[in-house]
């Protein structure tokens, strides 16, 4: 041990700058180690929270209030009659047995659990006039009265959607999908869309106008989620297979406690998001098979004003052991995240196809602002993705053309292995607001065409970080 005391001034002096110095420059990397072991070490507090519903050994069969398995004749007044029966009796099973059945849209009360055995299919209707009245619901992040979901639930408890069977929307080229405007989903031309309606909801929303008051669905064309927990707690969807959505497949809005497992989404659509938790919190989605018309899983938490106005963030989302197929992204946060989003937690996920475009997608702009922040990724198996593996981008839609900066913070990837690619990260922030604290551990870009895009991009680390077999330090890049 040196004994500073017995030694000169001035020697002491430089022994105590240049531990100092060293101090300095450890923080940084002791900094990066506390963080990223202090967010996983929130994973089983977060879990202990999401405990999914369970029900009453109570069942009531569809058929026994009405229901026929044709796939023709309109169920729907089973439907209502079996889940008021099973709301009003404490709870239990709606069961839908093995068959073909034809009905208008779901709603759901408490303690109840829409039960789709194997086998069974419950077809929506085309009629769009089965979805009104309207019902208090977000489009693209903004609140509205519209048409309802297909399978909808305000203000309820203990609800679950299980079982084998699957859940068909019948969306096509025909039913919903030509309401986005695009020829190749079997819009043509003069014939109506959304456009006109999602414009003037824009304006509603950033004039203030009360939610009440933004009427839509009938003569209107804005789509549909399929299923959406509206302000709902202790949620759980298991098991079924979706296919053929108006728009987004499974969305909770301000909803707490939900768990998303085992599901299978196979629908090519426009705007076919696969999960989209919006504005709410303790959410796992785990073991689910993606194969989606745009993002497989998107966070999202409000657009603009509304957004702003119900300022509610998405907060402790867990995903884990998903396989995501075809997708704009896999795992994608925005770009209606105005509301933030924080604590989000990707592990042991397989994304590959060359028609996925993105396994991580952090998408924003000046005009929805908002703070994405502790973002953690691990073990994470890229084969083939079409654009860049990493891609956090401020210029979306709009661009830079509003007063509130977005901010995205602490982003920590480690142990994700790529195959082929575009590029490894597309990083692209603001010069007033870098994309700040992005730290990459142990991960392997191989099969990379065109390397890297850093723009306005801060506190960038990498720990044995390697493109086409070459170890790369961007800390250095950056300088």
């Amino acid at each position: 041990m040196i004994k500073l005391r017995r030694m000169p001034c001035q020697a002491r002096k430089m022994i105590i700058l240049l531990i100092s110095a060293f101090i300095i420059l450890l923080i940084p990397g002791l900094m990066k180690s506390s963080s990223q072991n202090e967010g996983w070490d929130q994973l089983p507090v977060i879990l202990r929270r999401i405990v999914p519903p369970t029900f009453p050994a109570n069942d009531f069969l569809i058929t026994e209030f009405g229901a026929i398995n044709d796939g023709k004749t309109d169920c729907s007044a089973a439907f209502v009659k079996a889940i008021h029966a099973c709301h009003k009796a404490g709870g239990g099973r709606v069961v839908v047995p093995a068959g073909r059945y034809l009905t208008g849209p779901i709603h759901l009360k408490s303690n109840v659990n829409l039960h789709i055995q194997k086998n069974a299919t419950i077809l929506f209707s085309r009629d769009y006039k089965k979805y009104l009245p309207t019902v208090l619901t977000r489009f693209e992040g903004m609140e509205c009265m519209n048409y309802s979901p297909l399978i909808y639930a305000c203000d309820q408890e203990n609800i679950a959607i299980t079982g084998e069977g699957t859940l068909d929307g019948q969306a096509d080229n025909i039913t919903w999908w030509p309401w986005k405007g695009i020829p190749g989903y079997g819009w043509k031309t003069k014939a109506p869309n959304q456009q006109p309606d999602r414009e003037k909801l824009f304006q509603m929303a950033e004039k203030g106008v009360p939610v009440a008051e933004r009427v839509f669905g009938d003569g209107h064309y804005l789509r549909v989620s399929f299923i959406q927990p509206y302000r709902c707690k202790n949620v759980l969807i298991d098991q079924v297979t979706i296919m053929h959505s108006p728009m987004w497949e499974i969305h909770p809005v301000l909803c707490a406690n939900v768990t998303v497992q085992n599901v299978t989404i196979i629908s090519h659509g426009p705007n076919n998001d696969g999960c989209n938790p919006e504005s709410s919190r303790d959410v796992l989605i785990e073991n689910c098979f993606f194969d989606t018309g745009d993002d497989c899983i998107a966070i999202k938490s409000g657009r603009n004003a509304d957004g702003r106005r119900v300022n509610v963030a998405s907060e402790n989302i867990i995903i884990r052991g998903c396989t995501m197929k075809d997708g704009h992204g896999g795992v994608v946060i925005g770009s209606e995240i105005s509301g933030n989003c924080r604590n989000v937690f990707v592990e042991d996920c397989i994304m590959d196809s060359p028609n996925l475009e993105r396994a991580l997608r952090i998408k924003t702009n000046s005009i929805r602002g908002g703070v994405i922040e502790n973002i953690f990724m691990r073990n994470i198996k890229v084969g083939e993705v079409s654009d860049a593996v990493i891609r956090i981008f401020f210029h979306y839609e709009e661009g830079d053309a509003g007063n509130f900066t977005p901010v995205v913070r602490n982003i920590f990837i480690s142990h994700l292995t790529s195959k082929k690619s575009k590029y490894a990260l597309l990083l692209d922030g603001y010069k007033r607001s870098p994309i700040y604290d992005i730290h990459l551990e142990n991960c392997i870009f191989d099969g990379v065409k065109s390397g890297n895009i850093l723009q306005n991009v801060s506190n960038l680390n990498s720990t044995d970080v390697y493109i086409n077999g070459e170890r790369i330090d961007f800390s250095k890049i950056l300088k």
